[in-house]
């Protein structure tokens, strides 16, 4: 079948893209990537509050975190709303409210109005990412999906920390929340020449029993190593440029490390479990605490793009581990969604916990230490739901 786009409906309608298709991959990965565009700008965003309208570097940070808590509520309800309402009619009404509460939100300099608006902003951001998630978990290829997912994300969003930064001090937060209206919109111009995906009947009968520690050391795994990565990445600009980096080098770093990145998830398509989950998540998770120890040398330029690189890869290599984990546990597939929204909630928790870190004396340097403590607890939790899956599939191949 052609990948171009072709008519699935009748004459008069608009062209679909083939639902299975590289083109409908394209689009589905902007409608689940809409929502939480803001995530992989987070440090512009940080930054843009701070030197744009003034605030605090832990009020910029609190602003950040409840946009992503707001996201994480959005996709529970999201859960709810998919079964009862037209996933195209849904994802419609919050593209527009993203929209309108991006252009909005230009005016508004005081953080007691930016707060509540950008909460609410969070909210239909996670409906819409998980109804997108729920369309392509409809899709013939979901992984292929997925993978394209994160290629958009880094991708677009290496682009967005290069460009966006140096805007900030000129433009204030305009430039940021243009941007991601942009994006709303260029969504919503592609939701028509999405096909229908209607949902199918599936048997939700669990295949056995929850294994319930591993599950839960596991997600609490996935919300120690997200916090501590979000925790250090949005303030990423606001460290570099305290250790006396230039404005637009730092920007560039961070967008070539966005793109390097990308290197994560593909190993990952690379590897599978031929070498069993244990000594990859082990090693990658040495590898994520030597790069992050490495940002305390961050007044070197070429220590802080090692550092932004090196981090980048593993974060996306061992994310995509914990996640997959996840469904082992549970074959109904609920652990799995539970899984996506502790992500979030770690993501969400990160800058909040890191602008009050902040707040102290121990400045950037204790925000480094910070997250290696995260990273490294997040790395012992992990290894007994990992080491129990290995001996698993050792027996099951045996």
């Amino acid at each position: 079948m052609s990948e171009a786009i072709q008519a699935d409906t009748p004459p008069r309608g608009l062209p679909k893209a083939p639902p299975n298709g590289l083109v409908a991959a394209i689009l589905l990965a902007f409608l689940a990537t809409a929502g939480l565009f803001y995530v992989n700008i987070m440090a512009a965003i940080v930054d843009g509050l701070v030197s744009g309208i003034g605030l605090t570097e832990a009020q910029a940070g609190q602003i950040g975190s409840v946009n992503i808590y707001g996201a994480a509520a959005g996709a529970l309800l999201s859960v709810f709303l998919v079964k009862r309402l037209p996933w195209k009619a849904l994802a419609l009404v919050c593209l527009v409210v993203l929209i309108a509460i991006d252009l909005g939100s230009i005016a508004i300099a005081s953080y007691d109005v930016m707060f509540p608006v950008r909460l609410i902003h969070g909210v239909f951001g996670g409906v819409l990412t998980g109804t997108g998630f729920a369309v392509i978990a409809r899709t013939a290829n979901p992984d292929r999906t997925f993978g394209m997912l994160l290629f958009v994300q880094f991708g677009l969003g290496g682009l967005a920390v290069m460009v966006l930064p140096p805007l900030a001090p000129l433009y204030g937060t305009q430039a940021l929340f243009i941007a991601l209206a942009l994006f709303s919109a260029v969504t919503l111009v592609m939701l028509p020449f999405l096909s229908a995906y209607p949902a199918k009947a599936k048997d939700t009968k669990a295949d056995g029993k929850i294994q319930w520690t591993p599950m839960l050391l596991t997600l609490l795994a996935i919300f120690l190593f997200q916090a501590a990565n979000m925790g250090l990445l949005a303030y990423i600009i606001r460290l570099g440029l305290d250790y006396g980096l230039e404005r637009g080098y730092v920007s560039l770093a961070l967008g070539l490390a966005t793109w390097v990145a990308l290197a994560g998830p593909f190993l990952v398509m690379v590897c599978g479990l031929r070498f069993g989950r244990l000594r990859l998540l082990v090693a990658a998770m040495a590898l994520t605490l030597v790069g992050t120890a490495i940002f305390h040398l961050s007044g070197n330029p070429v220590a802080y793009m090692v550092a932004n690189c090196g981090t980048g890869i593993t974060w996306g290599f061992v994310i995509a581990y914990l996640l997959g984990m996840t469904a082992e546990f549970d074959k109904a597939g609920q652990a799995s969604a539970f899984g996506g929204f502790i992500s979030k909630l770690g993501l969400a928790s990160g800058p909040m916990v890191a602008g009050w870190a902040l707040a102290t004396d121990g400045g950037f340097p204790g925000l480094i230490n910070l997250a290696l403590v995260g990273l490294a607890a997040s790395a012992v939790v992990m290894i007994v739901p990992a080491r129990m899956l290995d001996r698993k599939r050792a027996l099951a191949d045996d």
